[in-house]
């Protein structure tokens, strides 16, 4: 493990914003329409961009409390808005996908965008686009395994020969547009199995690594075997990423009573699938205090994120900024100004100051 100081990780990390569509209200506290939630992306993607944010990423979901199916549609109408913030899916379900149509898709994007695509490749926090374009679950591990081998090979930007049991073979197939850079972009989410990370190790593709309840601190085995698994496989270590939810609003108290809401709802909801017990507000006062939700002003959530990546040694932090639909659209986007002008460059500061050392996970090869 290559460290670094302090300076260097202050410089090198980068900071994300995420939003998975969620449809948010209007000032009276009505829920907006889909049409207006994709535009009210759009233009929390250009403050963000304006303010110094380094990547969005937006989510792809079937459901109707998330307005965005197409994350690369909406991030191509944010490409012609904006000129230097990196422009990702968060995350592209690869498995009810076709691997030659999302490589196409990007690259497109790449394109307009003048390099700056990023494409993060994941199975989905739900399972609707299964049936929705007419895949089996029961081939739920066969259908990543596969697209996921064809996307690597895409990759190389060369003839391509495949043949699987999920879609046609390919035989010395030329796929276009081909990206000016030679090489997309591409990580994986993943949740926190270790089979993801090997896989993802395997294939030499970033990690971005979904940390959505618990102490970061616990997190730190999935990063060191990313870490042992590349150099066992003979890849590239990059700097593995991170995302968790938050939200920044001037003062603490006004962040959580903004937040909480919404977030209830959406927890609730998520766990009457899956059949967690009904939240309780003491949990969320205790993810806020020292788990994996950034909620609080500019100062406490720096000072949270600044935790994290010393502890954890991240390349890049995504705030899901977004993961709360009560919150209004207004101060949702008050929320991403705040994170970009106040919260980022207080982190900055902070890991400026760190002990030298820290974050050492950071300084792996790019």
């Amino acid at each position: 493990m290559t460290t670094t100081d302090a300076a260097d990780v202050s410089t090198t990390v980068q900071f994300g914003i995420d939003t998975f569509g969620d449809v948010p209200r209007d000032e009276e506290g009505r829920l907006v329409s889909h049409a207006r939630a994709i535009r009210a992306t759009v233009e929390e993607a250009v403050l963000a961009d304006q303010t110094g944010v380094d990547v969005i990423a937006v989510g792809e979901h079937h459901r109707p409390e998330y307005a965005i199916s197409t994350p690369e549609t909406v991030l191509a109408g944010i490409a012609t808005r904006t000129s230097r913030i990196h422009l990702a899916s968060g995350v592209t379900v690869l498995s009810s996908d076709d691997p030659v149509r999302v490589f196409q898709r990007f690259a497109t994007l790449d394109a307009l965008s003048n390099g700056r695509a990023e494409v993060i490749l994941g199975r989905g926090s739900f399972t609707e686009s299964f049936p929705l374009f007419g895949y089996d679950l029961s081939d739920y591990d066969v259908l990543f395994e596969e697209k996921i081998e064809l996307f690597h090979r895409l990759l190389d930007e060369g003839p391509v020969t495949w043949e699987g049991t999920t879609r046609a073979a390919l035989h010395e197939a030329e796929v276009y547009p081909r990206t000016e850079s030679g090489r997309l972009t591409t990580w994986v989410g993943v949740g926190g199995s270790p089979e993801s990370v090997v896989r993802t190790a395997r294939y030499g593709f970033r990690l971005m690594l979904a940390i959505i309840g618990g102490p970061p601190a616990r997190f730190g085995p999935y990063f060191d075997l990313y870490e042992r698994a590349t150099a066992e496989l003979g890849t590239t270590a990059h700097p593995v990423g991170m995302h968790s939810p938050g939200f920044v609003a001037r003062t603490d108290e006004e962040a959580k009573a903004l937040y909480y809401p919404g977030y209830e709802e959406m927890r609730n909801r998520i766990g009457a699938l899956r059949g967690w017990p009904p939240l309780r507000r003491s949990e969320f006062d205790a993810e806020v205090e020292s788990g994996s939700l950034y909620v609080g002003s500019p100062e406490t959530v720096a000072r949270r994120v600044a935790d994290a990546i010393r502890t954890l040694g991240v390349g890049r932090f995504d705030m899901i900024y977004s993961s709360a639909g009560a919150v209004s659209a207004g101060a949702r986007l008050r929320a991403v100004e705040l994170y970009g002008a106040e919260v980022v460059p207080l982190v900055r500061e902070m890991l400026a100051d760190a002990p030298a050392g820290a974050g050492s996970r950071s300084g792996q090869a790019r």
